[in-house]
């Protein structure tokens, strides 16, 4: 596969999974630890997908490398609040699974592409 189209995919992998997970945790009713949870999982999210754009707009391999370990540690921060949610009981892992499997393959394609970069 071509690096271009490698972007293409993942360009929109990372923003279908953030505009998911922002429909599914919108429709949840509002509490305060739940606000703070769900303004956490939206936020690493988004970083995750606006990251990897950066990741293909990189100037240098020294500045893909850098976006590449935020994405990286985006999404797995992604799992951990989605665990987050699951576990306190705001939304069942049934749910959640799409974005939880989703998050889980970026953060294991994006880290094989930074190990691949690194190598």
């Amino acid at each position: 596969m071509k690096q271009e189209e490698f972007n293409e995919i993942f360009r929109n992998r990372t923003k279908g999974l953030a505009l998911q997970v922002i429909n599914v945790v919108g429709e949840l009713k509002y509490s305060d630890a739940l606000g703070i949870l769900r303004k956490q999982l939206i936020r690493s999210v988004t970083s995750t997908a606006a990251n990897f754009r950066a990741v293909c707009r990189a100037r240098s391999e020294r500045e893909r490398f850098s976006k590449l370990c935020i994405v990286v540690e985006e999404a797995d921060e992604t799992l951990f609040w989605i665990e987050m949610l699951t576990d306190a009981g705001f939304i069942s892992k049934e749910k959640m699974e799409d974005c939880y499997q989703e998050s889980e393959e970026i953060l294991k394609v994006m880290a094989a592409y930074k190990k691949k970069i690194k190598g």
